[in-house]
C-alpha cells in the first residue's frame, strides 16, 4: 500500500472549517479549500472524480451538493495519489474501498488534525518515494487523465508518448500523458509540443555523448557512475529549461 504525505494544514485547516459547527459545504466552498494545495482542480474534475465514485456528497431536496468535511478530506487524498504517485483512479478507488473494508493501512487520508510536516522535510520524502509500478491500458490512461480517445491519437501520431510491445503505458508515459492533457487545456495541441520532445530527446543525446567513454570503461563502479550522470545531466537540463522560462521577458509579469 502506498504512502502520501498530508498537505498539511492547508487543505486540513480549510477541510476542518468544515468540521461540526460550520455545517455542509457547497461544491464552490470545496473547491476554495482545495485549490491552496491543488491550483489546477476546477469544479469539472470534483465532478468527475464523484461521477466516478471517489466521493459521494450529500444532496439537498432541491439536488444541490453538500460536502462534509471528510468528504474534502477524501478529495485532497485522491487528488495527492494521483500528483505524487501517477495512480489511476480505478487503483486509487481500491485502495479506499480496501482501507474501508479495514483490508488496508493508511489507504484514507489522514486527520484534519494532524499537524503540518515541515515543507522541506515533506519535499525531500516525496522525492525519495520509488514511483509506482504503472501499467495501464488505453482506457485506464484515457481515464487517468481525464482525455478523449482522438487525444491519444494524437499524442502517439507526434510521438508525444507510446505504448509497449504489449499495448500497455508505463509510469513515463502516464507522467507525460498528464502533462500534455493539461497544457491542452490551455489551448496547446500535440503539434505545439513535438518541439519539446525534440529537445529533450536531444538533451539526452548530449549526455550520453559526454559519458560514453565512461561506459567503455573496465570497471563496472565506472560504468555505473556514467548513468548516474546521465540522470544528473537530465536533471539539470530540465531545470535550466525551467530557468530559462521564468527568466525569459514577461514570464514574471512584470
Amino acid at each position: 500500500m502506498l504512502h502520501t504525505p498530508s498537505g498539511g494544514a492547508r487543505v486540513g485547516t480549510a477541510a476542518g472549517d468544515a468540521g461540526p459547527g460550520s455545517g455542509p459545504m457547497s461544491i464552490g466552498a470545496v473547491l476554495e479549500a482545495l485549490r491552496e494545495e491543488f491550483p489546477e482542480v476546477t469544479v469539472s474534475k470534483i465532478r468527475f472524480l464523484e461521477a466516478e465514485g471517489l466521493v459521494e456528497p450529500a444532496r439537498t431536496p432541491a439536488g444541490y451538493r453538500k460536502f462534509r468535511a471528510e468528504d474534502v478530506e477524501r478529495l485532497s487524498h485522491v487528488l495527492r495519489m494521483q500528483r505524487d504517485h501517477y495512480l489511476p483512479l480505478k487503483v486509487i478507488r481500491e485502495q479506499l474501498a480496501g482501507a474501508t473494508d479495514g483490508a488496508g493501512p493508511s489507504a484514507v487520508p489522514p486527520s484534519p488534525g494532524r499537524p503540518a510536516e515541515p515543507e522541506g522535510r515533506e519535499a525531500a520524502r516525496r522525492a525519495a518515494s520509488p514511483p509506482a509500478a504503472v501499467r495501464l491500458d488505453r482506457e485506464e490512461l484515457l481515464a487517468a487523465v481525464s482525455a478523449a480517445p482522438e487525444e491519444l491519437t494524437a499524442w502517439e501520431e507526434y510521438g508525444l508518448l507510446g505504448a509497449d510491445a504489449e499495448g500497455r503505458y508505463g509510469h513515463g508515459e502516464l507522467a507525460v500523458a498528464r502533462l500534455v492533457a493539461e497544457l491542452g487545456r490551455h489551448g496547446l495541441e500535440a503539434r505545439h509540443l513535438r518541439a519539446l520532445k525534440l529537445c529533450a530527446e536531444r538533451q539526452l543525446d548530449l549526455a550520453e555523448q559526454t559519458v560514453a567513454s565512461l561506459r567503455r570503461h573496465p570497471d563496472a563502479r565506472t560504468r555505473e557512475l556514467a548513468e548516474g550522470t546521465v540522470q544528473e545531466l537530465a536533471g539539470l537540463s530540465a531545470r535550466l529549461y525551467a530557468a530559462f522560462v521564468q527568466a525569459a521577458p514577461g514570464a514574471s509579469g512584470d
